[in-house]
């Protein structure tokens, strides 16, 4: 199996240019990303990919969210040359792989499957699913269908950021995280947007998270405190701009939480579909959510802490090993 999949990616990195399909046009991303891709005189131009098709959904209980998608996708039509298809089997027959660009986390499974069924590679918007159990499931899609899912904040890919995780203050001891951290009915707590928080701690600390505790400051906001297996704090804080430090062994950054664009998260998702290797670990994505879960948990108890274990217990499953 790992041969054939070696084989099909290969074919893909070789191919002039990767055809991508979209799928939801109900954020920024769907313009900015195709833009970058699409545009050889765009600044910060990444070549070898081009969004050549799209699905158009979005969803009519969030605002923010039918409110965007008939701009975007005449945008994406008007343009770049984008041409849309009726469903997402249609589309996959004519890609080679998918952006998932909807930010109603509600259907990411439901779409995500009709594409790893096809056997094409997705990358899937942060959030990728809403829980843990639901990030297991699509691994193991994929697996089976011998292709390959990726999901990831743009937050992950700042220049310090990445810094720090390839050990620019050796091992890390503790971080903080600064984000907003806007909610959405629809979707729980930190999924919507302290996703990118949340995420920026488990680039520097790694997975191996023990227990999440639900906090909040003297003015309301959220404050939610990781504690690692080996005794390492991770907290994420909601403010209004995105900032964080983090502590290591042979120093420490404050400036961790800087914000590089759009261009590092996009090329790392080109890469990942000419050579079917995600940058983000499995079992790290999954803790991402696992964490969220735990902290929804938290909140209703009143702030107690919530073990991880409790969260794959109830998802039948284990944390897959690193």
């Amino acid at each position: 199996m790992a041969l054939i999949l070696s084989l099909a990616l290969a074919a893909l990195a070789n191919a002039a240019e990767l055809r991508l399909g979209m799928i939801g046009m109900d954020t920024g991303h769907s313009i900015n990303f195709t833009e970058l891709l699409n545009d050889p005189k765009a600044k910060d131009h990444i070549p070898g990919a081009r969004v050549v098709a799209a699905y158009k959904v979005s969803s009519p209980d969030i605002q923010s969210s039918w409110s965007r998608v008939d701009g975007n996708a005449e945008k994406l039509r008007k343009d770049f040359g984008v041409k849309f298809y009726d469903s997402i089997e249609e589309l996959v027959k004519n890609v080679d792989a998918v952006l998932m660009e909807d930010n109603d986390a509600r259907r990411h499974v439901a779409q995500a499957r009709k594409v790893l069924l096809a056997g094409k590679p997705v990358y899937i918007e942060k959030p990728m699913t809403l829980s843990a159990r639901d990030a297991i499931d699509l691994f193991a899609l994929a697996k089976k269908h011998k292709t390959a899912v990726m999901s990831a904040s743009g937050a992950r890919f700042g220049k310090e950021m990445q810094a720090v995780r390839h050990g620019k203050i050796g091992r890390v001891l503790s971080a903080e995280m600064y984000g907003a951290a806007t909610l959405e009915p629809t979707n729980p707590e930190l999924f919507w947007y302290g996703v990118h928080g949340v995420e920026s701690l488990f680039t520097v600390l790694g997975p191996g998270i023990e227990t999440v505790t639900r906090k909040s400051s003297a003015k309301g906001a959220i404050v939610s405190e990781g504690r690692w297996a080996d005794g390492r704090i991770g907290i994420f804080r909601e403010g209004n701009r995105n900032a964080g430090k983090a502590v290591g062994e042979k120093g420490e950054s404050t400036t961790v939480g800087r914000w590089d664009g759009y261009r590092p998260l996009v090329q790392a998702i080109v890469t990942f579909f000419q050579t079917g290797i995600s940058p983000v670990p499995e079992p790290e994505t999954i803790e991402i959510m696992a964490f969220m879960e735990a902290d929804v948990l938290s909140k209703a108890r009143g702030g107690q802490p919530v073990k991880i274990t409790e969260i794959m217990n109830q998802a039948g499953r284990k944390i897959p090993a690193n």
